[in-house]
């Protein structure tokens, strides 16, 4: 058990692997994930190292995967998971690889320049057919128009002239030429004033819309286009036509000027239209089939090039020996795991036919290990709460098994409401009992995931809601009366009638039989001082809980320092800080808990005010005639504890850095003794370490060499000044934090008092018969105003609550968090970021 409560205890070990061993063998490690291999090449530049051109192979097959990914996923055809987990392929199978993919790629480039030529070739025809069939329409329209106005000789003439283009009317000869394109729809109202200002009025131009959109080859996206044609007379406007359809991007296409031999060109292309069409469809038909069986097996291959890109990558990182027949590594990896490492690197060295076992070593070595915390699913989520706030330092008391109930339990502090308990532990009960299923989905909702990774913590955050809404005997702002008020009121009907408001002194016998036997008398519901009443319970039961914490916190600070050897920072660290809090605030609690059990219901009239007797106690004040002393020899004791707690600070200010450089006065004076007059400096001492922070130790331990330390007094002074105010201070504004719990629980009471008498006290409040169908609609109000506000809104203001007084309240009292992750080498971990998608 004790790897719960600590990191895993982690060693560095060099690894002998033969060169042609050395690739199964780290493909084995990576399929069990338990080591972190240490760059042994920090100076050799990438493009420099042994196995570069291996991963740029990799690399190069990993890019033609995705472009067939992108194919796949441009034709909507869905890739198979089947969830299977490949080998990793051996180096000789890369060729095979790079050849079945290139032949894909090639095969799919293919494809689409043929198929992109057929569109392109389709999209020409289909404006040309477009052209043809409006520019006939349009001829016919002139001719229809030359029929009816033969009285009108200038209209005769200009008909003429467009149906035969070379004869005026007049005897001079009038030559008009005429071209006819397809240009967008939205550029035509510009192109129609560009030919109007530049050939000044001297075209005439005839437009008509192509109703059904055509495809862009290049994109493939859907574009609306229309039909011109420009009437000229002469070379030069032809030119200047001509120019202005080029940078409109006007496609133009020949026409021919007689009715023959349009319709005969129209015949021909609706000919070669059919043709391309079906040459199409088979075009289509064969690169489904080809991306179909392509989809099935995308996901195997990609994890077989992600996995040997690994590998090839790892591989960079460790010695070539001498003899180019070893590779050399280092990795750091935990203890426990060794026998499972060694098994690994045994099954690689079978696999790849060797005959030379891998040889493991361990190493001695001053360098920092990484931390590592085994989880599981349940454990995982409290400790990513942990690990967001800061990476504990190697082998540093881990808070997550404490959060695990701490957590849920000051957040049901705060949300205590059975109803919204039940509900939340509903929806976590969903989520862990369909986890297998809900996995296997992978949804791609961000929120939904964040939430189904920390369906623990919210299960148990549900369960312990339903534990504090009994003690505050609260249901959606309801109470229940499960065993009977302990008030009662006698037969007073004339006096109940005449008074809205009947005071109960629980005095009077007869009135008051006894406290409620589990939580919160129901009859508070119903009182008006309801409020005055748990305002001051739930107060004092802040303080309680939150002073609790903090001592805990306290009291684990002390395994930190004897697991770590560090005698001084018990003595001159821990004693004086758990004496310190305990003789002011713990001394609180204890007169909170005294107050209620030496007051009864006949003299509670008479109880003085903690609050007063707290400030008084810390001012010395002992003439207050309005706050009576609660016990007797109460002065001499709170006197001796504010003396207490008073000399606790120079401890920790003064003493702690006078013994320090006593030590480092013995300690020079030693070395100078030891070495002919010479002083050696090798790092701090063992006690200058047992005082120090993780903070100031990491500089003196960074990379595991060892730095010449000089003890600097002005330094260590004002680091310690530093940490006695804080701590000092902290004791009493984190005391104060806790006040929170109190103001949370009070806000979530309200609004759900709030929310009944707004919302459905209207539904339950109607006697008419159509009431149960008002109260339906009024009911599906309350209850999604009671999810959005109530559960969802408040209840992540209470886990951020939580969430602050664990990492500034509690963790800051033992745990560092400066430390840096145990990254291990796993197949696992590069894929699922890759495939979980």
């Amino acid at each position: 058990m004790g790897e719960l409560f600590r990191s895993e205890e982690m060693t560095l070990a060099q690894l002998f692997l033969q060169s042609e061993a050395a690739y199964c063998c780290v493909s084995e490690l990576g399929e069990l994930g338990m080591v972190q291999f240490r760059d042994l090449n920090p100076d050799v530049n990438v493009f420099q190292r042994k196995f570069v051109n291996e991963v740029r192979r990799c690399e190069e097959m990993d890019r033609k995967l995705r472009f067939v990914e992108k194919e796949i996923k441009k034709a909507a055809i869905p890739m198979v998971d089947t969830g299977e987990n490949p080998e990793v392929p051996f180096p000789r199978d890369m060729i095979d690889l790079e050849a079945t993919f290139e032949k894909l790629e090639n095969e799919l480039k293919e494809i689409n320049t043929n198929q992109e030529a057929l569109k392109k070739n389709f999209l020409e025809l289909t404006e040309l057919k477009h052209i043809l069939h409006r520019t006939q329409q349009f001829f016919d329209e002139v001719v229809q128009n030359h029929k009816h106005s033969m009285e009108d000789p200038n209209l005769l003439e200009e008909s003429s002239a467009l149906m035969e283009g070379s004869e005026g009317g007049r005897g001079a000869p009038l030559r008009l030429g005429f071209v006819a394109g397809v240009i967008s729809r939205e550029r035509i109202p510009t192109f129609e004033r560009m030919l109007w200002r530049v050939c000044r009025g001297n075209v005439f131009l005839r437009k008509a819309e192509i109703e059904d959109p055509l495809e862009d080859p290049t994109t493939g996206d859907q574009v609306h286009k229309s039909v011109f044609i420009i009437f000229f007379q002469g070379d030069q406007l032809k030119n200047r036509v001509k120019k202005i359809c080029e940078g409109f991007r006007a496609s133009l296409y020949p026409c021919p000027e007689t009715p023959q031999e349009r319709k005969e060109m129209l015949a021909g292309v609706n000919s070669r239209i059919d043709d391309l069409q079906m040459v199409l469809n088979q075009t289509e038909d064969h690169r489904q089939r080809v991306l179909q069986a392509a989809s099935k097996t995308m996901r195997v291959w990609f994890i077989k090039v992600r996995k040997m890109k690994a590998i090839y990558h790892t591989l960079n990182l460790c010695n070539i020996d001498v003899t180019q027949k070893c590779l050399i590594a280092e990795v750091w990896c935990p203890v426990s795991d060794l026998d499972s490492i060694q098994f690994a690197l045994r099954r690689g060295t079978e696999r790849s036919g060797s005959t030379v076992p891998s040889i493991l070593n361990r190493m001695q070595t001053k360098q920092t290990p990484p931390t590592f915390n085994k989880t599981n699913k349940f454990t995982s989520g409290f400790q990513n709460i942990v690990d967001a706030y800061g990476i504990g330092n190697y082998r540093e008391i881990n808070p997550a098994p404490y959060t695990i109930i701490t957590f849920p339990f000051l957040f049901a502090v705060m949300f205590g409401d059975m109803g919204h308990g039940v509900l939340m532990t509903c929806a976590a009960l969903y989520l862990v009992i369909r986890e297998s299923r809900l996995l296997s989905q992978k949804s791609d909702n961000e929120i939904f995931n964040m939430v189904f990774a920390g369906r623990y913590i919210v299960l148990l955050m549900g369960i312990f809601s339903i534990y504090t809404g009994i003690i505050y005997n609260d249901c959606f702002s309801k109470s229940l009366n499960m065993f009977g008020s302990g008030w009662s009121v006698r037969p007073m009907f004339e006096t109940l009638d005449g008074n809205a408001v009947l005071q109960l002194d629980p005095a009077v016998p007869g009135v008051f039989n006894g406290p409620y036997p589990l939580g919160i008398d129901p009859i508070w519901n119903v009182a008006t001082n309801k409020l005055t009443f748990l305002n001051s319970f739930k107060m004092k039961m802040s303080v309680i809980l939150g002073v609790i914490h903090m001592l805990f916190g306290v009291s684990l600070s002390l395994f930190n320092h004897l697991y770590f050897k560090k005698p001084l920072n018990i003595f001159l660290g821990f004693i004086p800080e758990i004496v310190f809090m305990s003789s002011l605030f713990g001394y609180l609690v204890l007169l909170v808990f005294y107050k209620w059990t030496a007051y009864d219901a006949f003299t509670s009239r008479e109880a003085p005010s903690l609050l007063i007797h707290f400030i008084n106690m810390c001012l010395f004040n002992y003439n207050d005639p309005t706050n009576k002393p609660l016990y007797r020899g109460q002065m001499g004791i709170q006197v001796l504890l504010v003396l207490i707690a008073l000399a606790c600070v120079p401890c920790m200010l003064i003493v702690k850095t006078m013994v320090l450089r006593r030590q480092h006065l013995w300690k020079k004076h030693l070395g100078t003794q030891k070495f002919g007059g010479v002083r050696v400096g090798n790092g701090p001492t063992e006690d200058e370490a047992g005082i120090m922070d993780h903070d100031q130790l990491s500089q003196h331990s960074e990379e595991g060499d060892e730095v010449s330390h000089e003890f600097n007094f002005g330094d260590v002074a004002v680091h310690q000044a530093i940490h006695t105010i804080e701590y000092c201070l902290g004791c009493i504004s984190n005391t104060a934090s806790y006040l929170r719990l109190w103001a949370l629980s009070l806000a979530h009471a309200q609004l759900s008092e709030v929310l009944w008498s707004m919302v459905m006290h209207l539904g339950l409040s109607s006697r008419s018969g159509g009431g149960f169908f008002g109260l339906s609609i009024i009911f599906s109000a309350f209850a999604t105003l009671t999810v959005a506000i109530l559960l969802v809104m408040e209840g992540l203001s209470a886990f951020l609550h939580a969430l602050r007084l664990h990492w500034v309240e509690f963790q800051n009292k033992f745990y560092s968090g400066q430390g840096f992750k145990f990254v291990p080498f796993s197949f696992e971990s590069i894929l699922e970021g890759r495939f979980d998608e």
